[in-house]
C-alpha cells in the first residue's frame, strides 16, 4: 500500500455530553490500532479542523458538526474517504434518520415531524419530542411527554431555543437494550440499559429495570447492520426497546458512540474496518 495521509478528527466537546473522556478513549485507542499497523497519523480536533485547510487520502472521524461535516462533504467529492462517511453523518441527524427510517421499513416507534410553530394536538401520549436539527446535545433536546398542555409548553420551549422541527416518537414499553457495530468486520455487542448505570441524561429511567425479554440477537444484529448501511455509516450504536414477544424497535441511532462496554474490542474492529475500506478505495 502507498504511503498515505491520514487524519483522524475527535469529536468536539460539546457533542459528548457527559461522554467526553469516553469518546476521546475509543478515538485514542482506534489511533494506536492504526499505528501498530504502521500508519501515519495527523490528529485534530474537530474544532481546529473546521479552521485548517486539511487535505487527506483517509481520514477517520467522530465529528459531528455541521461546518466540519460540510468539509468533510467537499474533501469526499476530490477523492478523500471519510469514515464514517459525511452523507452518513448528516443522515443520522434525527429527522433525516426518522424519514429513512420510516422508508425503508427498519423497526421504529410509531413517529412523526412536528414544527415548533404549531400547537400540538394529537392523541399520542405518552411519547418522546427529540430535536430534530442534530442529535441530543443537551438533557432538553430528548423530552418525556405525557400531556398535551405539557407538549405544548415544550414546543414552547424548543422554539425559544430556534428548534424549529421535532421529531415524535411514540413510548414504547419493554426492556432497554444498548447496541454497538462495526460493520465490515462482523463486530457486533449489546448490553441491557439499566436505570442505575452512567448514561448520557439518566433517560432509562423511563423504561426502569429490564424483565430480560428473550430475543434473536442475530435478528438485532442483522437489522443493525442494515440500518447502518441505510444511514451510510460504518461506525455505530443505538438503543433498541425490546417487547415482551422478543420483536423490537429501534428508539436512538448513533454514527460512532463511546462503546466503553466493549472498547477493546471494538477498537481493534473500528481499526480493521477501516483498513478495509481503504483497500477498496483504493482499488477503484
Amino acid at each position: 500500500m502507498k504511503k498515505l495521509n491520514v487524519i483522524g478528527i475527535s469529536r468536539g466537546s460539546q457533542y459528548s455530553p457527559n461522554l467526553m473522556n469516553s469518546d476521546a478513549a475509543i478515538f485514542n485507542l482506534v489511533t494506536r490500532e492504526l499505528q501498530k499497523k504502521g500508519w501515519q497519523i495527523t490528529t485534530c480536533p474537530e474544532d481546529l479542523f473546521e479552521e485548517k485547510e486539511c487535505h487527506a487520502d483517509v481520514i477517520y472521524t467522530m465529528a459531528r458538526d455541521k461546518r466540519t461535516i460540510e468539509r468533510l462533504l467537499q474533501l469526499e467529492e476530490q477523492g478523500t474517504l471519510v469514515i464514517n462517511a459525511a452523507k452518513g453523518l448528516e443522515n443520522c441527524v434525527r429527522r433525516p434518520l426518522t424519514e429513512l427510517f420510516i422508508q425503508h421499513q427498519i423497526p421504529y416507534p410509531e413517529s412523526f415531524i412536528w414544527s415548533t410553530d404549531q400547537y400540538f394536538d394529537k392523541a399520542f401520549f405518552p411519547c418522546w419530542f427529540k430535536r430534530g436539527d442534530s442529535s441530543a446535545i443537551v438533557k432538553e433536546d430528548v423530552c418525556f411527554v405525557e400531556s398535551r398542555e405539557q407538549a405544548n409548553r415544550l414546543l414552547e420551549q424548543f422554539k425559544e431555543r430556534g428548534i424549529k422541527t421535532i421529531v415524535v416518537n411514540k413510548h414504547l414499553e419493554g426492556d432497554l437494550v444498548k447496541f454497538y457495530g462495526v460493520r465490515h468486520v462482523g463486530f457486533f455487542d449489546w448490553v441491557h440499559s439499566r436505570p442505575d448505570t452512567h448514561s448520557k441524561f439518566g433517560l432509562e429511567q423511563i423504561n426502569g429495570m429490564p424483565v430480560g425479554y428473550d430475543f434473536d440477537i442475530e435478528s438485532l444484529k442483522k437489522w443493525s447492520d442494515e440500518a447502518a448501511k441505510v444511514l451510510g455509516i460504518t461506525v455505530y450504536g443505538g438503543d433498541c426497546v425490546i417487547s415482551a414477544d422478543g420483536s423490537f424497535k429501534f428508539i436512538d441511532f448513533n454514527d460512532w458512540p463511546s462503546f466503553s462496554r466493549c472498547r477493546e474490542e471494538a477498537g481493534k474492529a473500528i481499526a480493521e474496518s477501516i483498513c478495509y475500506l481503504t483497500e477498496e478505495h483504493l482499488r477503484k
